[in-house]
């Protein structure tokens, strides 16, 4: 059987390499050292933000950016209910409570209309809300234009979760640099990869400060170990963070390729009825493409082509589950309007990567369009 093909798999080679081993001979091997600065003031420049903390993960940096932000138990965020459970988990790290708002179902992303209705019912209720945290579902933005707004309306923080945007647009304006702050993912299957870390970003030097040193166990700058409040080992590597240089200045190469992919798909899909493309605006990644599949017009199921796909050694995802729907968040508050649950059961996340070569990409094509032909 040929190879399997992932879904977004690292996109890594010679020059890689060559940063991490100059980073490697440099003797600078701690969560510390001059790659990781250096990290910080590119990533920072390319989102057009003035100031970036390095941390070990995404789910790190959206923690730090709610406790920077004063979250805690007794409070309430509201989130998407399409997205990742790490955006919830963060929330749940501090003790407050995550409030589930559905999704425009073009895009995915958290519904502001039903941001609205959620923090008027909340303000009735005298619920203190800690912050809107949206998230750039699959690279395509949440719509800042009406989030931003109706968060100042209310006088609540939004805290960006970018995890899955980096090099996106919103309206000529970089994704990361939206809200009090933001927060980037390096995860392995990400746009662009340090192995495992992510960025917090902000152009409020004090909250990224502050997440500095939280994210060093909260040390204070004495000769000894001294700790005035809790603190968390949350910070990104220095060999890690020069495979993510390395990788950055690649990141227009890999957005591209991933676009011309997309593409490819939209052609295949453009005469199928009752199947769209779910996202984009022109400004995504195109970090991962999904569809969504309407089976009364298609006459087949999204998970019709995916076993068709998976038999071909394949790898195919269905959209996020729900955080509403998930037994871990049972009996969260949320605020639904069916949209996120639809395209959970009739989206299809397909191959995306920017690694996959000119013959995987046609592998992909041909065996869709196989199924396409036998379903027609």
């Amino acid at each position: 059987m040929t190879g399997r093909i992932l879904l977004s798999a690292p996109d890594v080679g010679e020059l890689e390499e060559a940063y991490v081993v100059e980073a490697l001979r440099s003797g600078w091997i701690a969560p510390a050292g001059p790659a990781v600065d250096a990290f910080e003031r590119e990533v920072a420049s390319r989102v057009d933000v003035a100031h970036a903390v390095a941390v070990s993960s995404g789910t790190a940096g959206l923690h730090l950016a709610l406790m920077a932000n004063g979250i805690s138990a007794g409070q309430v965020v509201l989130v998407p209910t399409l997205t990742f459970a790490a955006t919830a988990n963060a929330v749940a790290y501090t003790g407050a409570e995550p409030v589930f708002v559905d999704c425009d179902p073009r895009t995915g992303n958290i519904d502001p209309a039903l941001v609205e209705q959620a923090l008027a019912e909340l303000r009735a209720e005298g619920r203190k809300v800690g912050a809107v945290m949206p998230v750039d579902l699959f690279g395509t933005c949440a719509d800042y234009d009406e989030l931003i707004p109706l968060c100042d309306a209310y006088g609540v923080p939004l805290i960006a979760d970018a995890a899955e945007s980096l090099g996106s647009t919103y309206r000529g304006r970089p994704a990361g640099s939206f809200g009090v702050a933001s927060v980037i993912s390096f995860n392995g299957n990400k746009i662009m990869t340090t192995s495992g870390g992510g960025m917090l970003l902000s152009d409020n030097r004090a909250l990224v400060e502050h997440c500095r040193h939280l994210s060093t166990q909260a040390r204070q700058p004495v000769p000894y170990y001294q700790h005035e409040e809790i603190g968390y080992n949350y910070r990104l590597s220095n060999l890690l963070a020069a495979l993510g240089r390395a990788q950055l200045t690649r990141l227009d190469e890999m957005i591209g390729k991933r676009r011309a992919l997309r593409d490819a798909y939209a052609k295949v899909f453009a005469s199928i009825d009752g199947v769209e493309l779910l996202g984009e605006d022109g400004g995504a990644n195109c970090w991962l493409t999904s569809i969504v599949v309407d089976p009364a017009r298609a006459g087949w199921r999204a998970s019709d082509l995916a076993a068709h796909l998976g038999a071909r050694n394949i790898e195919t995802r269905p959209v996020f589950k729900p955080m509403h729907l998930q037994p871990v968040f049972a009996g969260a508050r949320s605020v639904l309007s069916g949209a996120a649950q639809r395209l959970f059961e009739q989206g299809l996340t397909l191959p995306s990567g920017s690694v996959l070569t000119k013959p995987d990409r046609q592998r992909i094509l041909d065996a869709t369009a196989e199924f396409l032909g036998r379903n027609r």
